[in-house]
């Protein structure tokens, strides 16, 4: 995910709707890049997903058709239509076709697009990182690399020109300058944390050896620099700087401080954007807590009874838990129901984290405040995990997200209940410990079940690690030397069990009965002529 991570790009967000942010949220992404390659002139498209990855059991079902379209229709990742998106593609004239081949990727969230209008035609190759995070990795047959987070300004030369590139090079608007070449074409890459100058653009486009020029934009909320500099990028580093800075520092403070730095804003500004993704999460919960419908899913409302029976006094009491339980389940039933949710850090594990920390924050009367500096401190744990190890299910199983949603968490409730740094760092290991080695084994390929279980599972077992934190439990393993083995549980894992349906659960009497049900029912099985499988 890059050596710096953003808390607001890689850990907690996008804001979305749909089943899953590697399938739903990155497709999207994908598609608004694949967009401005053709300028926003698209009539066909062709998407090759390769038999050896997660996509060809998952396109559908999680949400990958749905992101990718709404990304070729111009689309944000909580736009309102995305349910509609065969009718809209339809409206568009776009023709989409999806085709099984096994080409060799490397990645098993790859994507391989060919476009074409009447006039132009592109090829891409992207995969999806986790966490709705995302990479272009070759236009054109030509290898690239671009995250989202720059206007990547393409300029594609019928040969090469040095005198251009020299004129480029010298020139301070852009961040970086990449040339990147084939036998046939070359492709001058300039990067900019700014939108390019129309003179700039048009003087490009007249050059003789320039034979088009395209505009990728942003499609991440906090941009890319030259010269990024952070004040950590590690545990270790963390330690190192807040034994030079302040000892007495917690978590959230050195979280707000990093990604202050990372984006190159001010910590006000920083604050004001947790604040905004609080008041989201918060409004989900209580949305979902109003009963939810959606034709297209397997479980039904369930946190509206589980409210009721609660407040009767009809269950175990444990009021803390309980609300955790209740919010964790209003969460994951609204982002099936294709509401608005964020990712945090993932949309499969988008209950865990919010449902602990907002839980936690209600039942002890929590300020705002104090909920932005609980978030901000699940925040930094989240960067380690997503430069250490991975958020991707496809490629670490569950504990890739809800393993790593409990361990923030742990970290958060630990800063609401005033634990000192160590106690949030305790708790934080404590709780990824706990979840090493979880599979990724959905029900019928739909994010809800066992999902929903584990997000209460990780809550749970965020708030019972804050509690052993506080209580002064020895967690034994640093963070740091905890996320290491987790990435290297995720390399050990088959494939069968990281969100490819081939494994556990997905593959018992009941989820294929589940599936077939689902599919007669709204009729999501492929056509022949939807479908080449080669």
């Amino acid at each position: 995910m890059g050596s710096f991570p953003s808390i607001f790009n890689d850990v907690l967000g996008p804001v979305m709707r749909g089943p899953s942010s590697s399938h739903s949220a990155a497709s999207l992404r994908i598609g608004r890049m694949a967009r401005n390659l053709m300028d926003s002139d698209i009539k066909h498209v062709v998407v090759d997903y390769d038999p050896n990855g997660s996509l060809v059991t998952t396109h559908l079902s999680q949400g990958s058709d749905l992101g990718l379209t709404g990304g070729i229709l111009g689309w944000e990742t909580d736009d309102e239509r995305l349910p509609n998106y065969k009718d809209e593609a339809v409206k568009a004239g776009i023709e989409i076709e999806v085709r099984y081949l096994d080409y060799g990727a490397e990645h098993p969230n790859t994507y391989r697009l060919a476009l074409r209008s009447d006039n132009k035609e592109h090829t891409m190759t992207a995969i999806s990182t986790g966490g709705g995070m995302i990479e272009v990795q070759q236009i054109d047959g030509i290898p690239v690399s671009m995250k989202g987070d720059y206007y990547e300004i393409l300029i594609f030369l019928e040969d090469s020109d040095e005198g251009l590139l020299g004129w480029l090079n010298d020139e301070e608007t852009f961040d970086e300058v990449v040339v990147a070449e084939s036998e046939k074409l070359s492709i001058i890459n300039l990067k900019s944390r700014n939108c390019p100058d129309n003179d700039l653009i048009n003087e490009l486009k007249a050059h003789q050896l320039v034979s088009s020029v395209r505009i990728l934009n942003p499609v991440l909320p906090v941009l890319a620099r030259k010269n990024i500099n952070v004040p950590f990028s590690n545990v270790e580093q963390m330690l190192e700087y807040r034994k030079d800075n302040g000892e007495g520092m917690c978590l959230g403070r050195l979280g707000a401080i990093y990604e202050s730095e990372r984006a190159g804003v001010s910590l006000e500004e920083v604050n004001q954007r947790m604040r905004n993704l609080v008041e989201i999460m918060e409004q989900s919960i209580r949305i979902g807590l109003t009963g939810t419908k959606y034709k297209d899913r397997i479980l039904h409302s369930q946190s509206p009874n589980f409210e009721q029976m609660m407040d009767a006094g009809k269950l175990v009491p444990g009021d803390v838990l309980n609300r955790i339980i209740l919010y964790v389940s209003a969460m994951m039933e609204i982002k099936s129901s294709m509401g608005v949710i964020v990712a945090a850090p993932t949309a499969g594990s988008c209950g865990a984290l919010p449902g602990a920390i907002l839980g936690v924050s209600d039942a002890l009367n929590k300020t705002k405040e104090e909920r932005v500096e609980a978030m901000f401190a699940a925040g930094i744990v989240g960067v380690f995990i997503a430069s250490g190890a991975t958020f991707a299910a496809e490629e670490a199983g569950c504990m890739a997200e809800c393993g790593s949603g409990a361990s923030m968490a742990a970290a958060g409730i630990v800063s609401l209940a005033g634990g000192d740094f160590d106690k949030q760092m305790s708790a934080a290991s404590m709780a990824l410990q706990n979840s090493l080695g979880m599979t990724c084994d959905t029900l019928a390929n739909r994010v809800e079940a066992p999902c929903l279980g584990r997000n209460v599972t990780a809550a749970s077992n965020a708030l019972s690690s804050a509690n052993m934190a506080l209580a002064d439990y020895d967690h034994l393993v640093p963070l740091d030397q905890v996320i290491e083995a987790m990435r290297q549980v995720g390399e050990l894992m088959p494939r069968e069990l990281c969100c490819t349906g081939l494994g556990g659960l997905a593959i018992t009497p009941a989820s294929k009965m589940l599936e077939k049900k689902l599919e007669e029912m709204n009729e999501l099985t492929p056509s022949v002529d939807d479908k080449v499988k080669v």
